[in-house]
């Protein structure tokens, strides 16, 4: 049995749930690697990454290069002496640095791969009102999600779930089959598996404006599925107008209700406690929402501030 030196590398929240675990099972973390300050906010204030606040907080070696080619860089990371590199929610790497440890590099990706390779997969799961979903260790190759795979398992996606209780529910199944990997490797019993592509392969696109829009002209079913897989983050959005108001909201919870009605598509019904837009196949109650320069409030509390016309449209 080889003892494992690793070398970690990842970004957000994600990352840090598998970093923690690997260390409560007392692995040897020799370095970790993250991604660069960045400023955020209307404040522009530097943003250490989630993978960096832990790093610091547990006295981890950390690097954050710009530039993963870069010779100082190189240099460093093979100073290490790592065995083995663990990559999770990060970026892609050089040829030049997945192939530098003994033992390889291996990604975990929150899908059943080669499902959902890309930027999102968990929030595309939703969209596409998958039922199931799982987690994924591969070897990393020169393409992106593409590597041989080593450990799966799947994870339910219930009826009423969204992003962020799916991202947590992946994060617990994705540090359990890191653990898993890691023991394989270890014993240096590891069996791959090839993925092979087929017609039905959903691609994660990254999320951008454009796709997080909500087009009232689909389904409710379809609508309903987008504002869940984007919660709490980004969150879909639509333009409200109302007479010469106008306003970009994000939605955050609905409710669907199937039933024949004689409305426009977009039109907005409200009462003092409600809030419903009308698609073609019933209607989409907005339970949580933003205004412009609002907090995320519920509809209720909104409704006590502002009223709609019978003009009032969703677009």
């Amino acid at each position: 049995m080889e003892k494992l030196r690793i070398v970690f590398m990842g970004t957000p929240e994600f990352a840090v749930g598998i970093l923690d675990t690997i260390i409560k099972n007392k692995y040897e973390i020799v370095g970790v690697i993250t991604a660069v300050d960045k400023p955020a906010g209307r404040g522009q204030k530097i943003k250490y990454s989630a993978v960096k606040e832990y790093a610091l907080q547990h006295d981890l070696k950390l690097l954050q290069p710009s530039n993963l080619k870069d010779d100082a860089f190189l240099s460093e990371l093979q100073s290490l002496n790592a065995n083995l590199q663990i990559v999770v929610a990060f970026r892609m790497l050089p040829e030049t640095v997945w192939r530098m440890p003994k033992l390889g590099t291996f990604n975990l990706h929150a899908s059943l791969l080669p499902n959902y390779r890309g930027a999102a997969p968990i929030n595309w799961a939703i969209i596409n009102g998958e039922t199931k979903t799982g987690v994924t260790t591969f070897f990393i190759d020169d393409k992106i999600d593409t590597g041989a795979m080593i450990l799966n398992k799947v994870v339910l996606i219930s009826c009423d779930e969204n992003a962020g209780s799916l991202h947590d529910k992946l994060m617990i199944a994705g540090s359990n089959l890191v653990m898993e990997t890691l023991v394989i490797i270890e014993k240096g019993n590891v069996r791959t598996t090839i993925q092979e592509d087929t017609a039905e392969i959903n691609t994660a696109y990254k999320l951008n404006r454009e796709n997080c829009q909500i087009d009232w002209t689909k389904s409710a079913t379809e609508i309903q599925n987008l504002i869940r897989g984007l919660s709490p983050y980004p969150a879909a959005w639509c333009i409200i107008k109302d007479n010469e108001d106008e306003w970009n909201i994000k939605i955050y919870e609905t409710k669907m209700h199937l039933e024949k009605h004689t409305y426009t598509v977009g039109q907005i019904i409200t009462n003092k406690k409600e809030l419903l837009i009308a698609v073609k196949d019933g209607f989409i109650q907005i339970t949580k929402l933003q205004f412009p320069g609002k907090k995320k409030m519920a509809t209720n509390e909104l409704l006590n501030g502002i009223s709609f016309s019978k003009k009032a449209q969703a677009e």
